[in-house]
């Protein structure tokens, strides 16, 4: 099938784009640059002229640093191309794509694709034949679709709120699962700290959300399980002793149990057979931690979601009790709040329960972000550099 993608160059990148004939972006436009495949269609918009350039044709898949040295090392993402017959200019581009909803996180696909090598095409007064071809092609197909309409763009903010569990085309972990994570954590997580190929590990992966999104995102990834399910790339292991080398991995996700309020599986040394009010809950996941740290290459990211309890009118701050854990043995980055949805307690009932006997239903996750430096760094007393603007009120 036949796609089409847009990318961006400026006046000081456009020379380099043709000179090269190889196109990049930088890590906001990671997961688009990834999807190309060698034969997409490719259009290069300047946009402080405000031009559109065309047709090309992808001649690489996209990847991490084809050419490394290119924009001195700025726009990495890259497809190398080539050129279908002359390069046509099509001005005013803004406004044309505007007409055609076309944007650069999202793919071209059928007559929309059409309809862009139409405006560009018509500006030659000589025939194409070979564009002519490509059209009759993409007709043919036109109600295929191998790629999202819109690929996600990464999170910008620390409130995380995703309506589905799946995300793109291909299923991703088991949605029936109890306690199943929305893929889209682990999306934004790997496009944020890791690049292509690198390794993702996740001790306690359930039905394999994680697995699946480091496939369609092109990570390597192990997936382990105390109580795996019956998929065969899931390793039966406990997390709180995980058999890999030391410093292997890029980044860790977990998704833990919040205490013993879900039940999880039938093995008896499962974490979720403990009360998240008892000690004895952060100790076990502090052994996961001390592992983690042991696995985690230095200056690598450890991602740790997990939920509050509100339990026969006791609340139990497990987030906060986690965080003071790992912030033994990790560096602070940052704490996202992941909105909750799909709990069994969101129904009316709950909801008039929990305004007539005065208490709250759980409304989000903590997702705990937190760096491995290694220890002559932490030994060390950083002094902040930064001068604080101060804005008015």
């Amino acid at each position: 099938m036949m796609r089409g993608f847009l990318f961006a160059c400026t006046m000081k990148t456009q020379e380099e784009c043709f000179a090269r004939l190889l196109f990049g972006a930088d890590k906001p436009y990671a997961p688009i640059v990834i999807r190309v495949r060698k034969g997409d269609l490719l259009f290069l918009n300047n946009i402080e002229a405000d031009v559109l350039y065309g047709v090309f044709r992808a001649i690489s898949n996209g990847k991490l640093n084809i050419q490394p040295e290119a924009w001195k090392g700025k726009y990495p993402y890259q497809v190398m191309v080539e050129k279908i017959g002359a390069i046509k200019v099509l001005k005013n581009a803004k406004k044309r794509l505007g007409k055609l909803k076309i944007k650069r996180n999202t793919p071209i696909l059928g007559r929309k694709l059409i309809g862009l090598i139409s405006k560009l095409t018509v500006i030659s007064a000589l025939h194409n034949p070979e564009l002519k071809a490509i059209e009759t092609k993409i007709l043919k197909n036109i109600k295929k679709i191998d790629v999202e309409k819109e690929i996600p763009p990464i999170e910008a903010t620390t409130l995380w709120d995703f309506p589905r569990q799946n995300y793109g085309l291909r299923p991703k972990g088991n949605n029936k699962y109890p306690g199943v994570t929305p893929a889209l954590i682990i999306y934004n997580l790997i496009w944020r700290y890791t690049d292509p190929w690198d390794l993702v590990v996740d001790p306690m992966c359930g039905s394999g959300t994680t697995i699946d999104v480091c496939l369609e995102e092109r990570r390597k990834c192990v997936g382990l399980d105390i109580s795996p399910s019956s998929r065969k790339d899931e390793i039966q292991s406990d997390a709180r002793n995980i058999p890999l080398k030391d410093e292997c991995a890029d980044m860790i996700f977990i998704d833990s149990p919040y205490g013993d309020n879900v039940k999880y599986n039938e093995h008896p040394g499962c974490i979720c057979n403990i009360s998240a009010e008892e000690n004895e809950f952060y100790d076990e996941l502090e052994k996961i931690m001390v592992e983690s740290r042991r696995i985690l290459k230095e200056d690598k990211i450890i991602a740790w979601l997990i939920g509050d309890q509100w339990v026969k009118k006791k609340y139990t701050p497990v987030g906060f009790k986690v965080y003071e854990r790992l912030n033994k043995h990790f560096e602070p980055v940052d704490v996202i709040a992941v909105t909750r949805r799909g709990q069994t307690s969101h129904t009316g009932m709950w909801y008039n329960r929990a305004r007539r006997f005065n208490f709250y239903l759980r409304g989000f996750k903590h997702l705990i972000i937190m760096r491995k430096k290694s220890n002559k760094n932490q030994l060390k007393t950083r002094r902040s550099n930064t001068k604080w603007k101060n804005y008015e009120r």
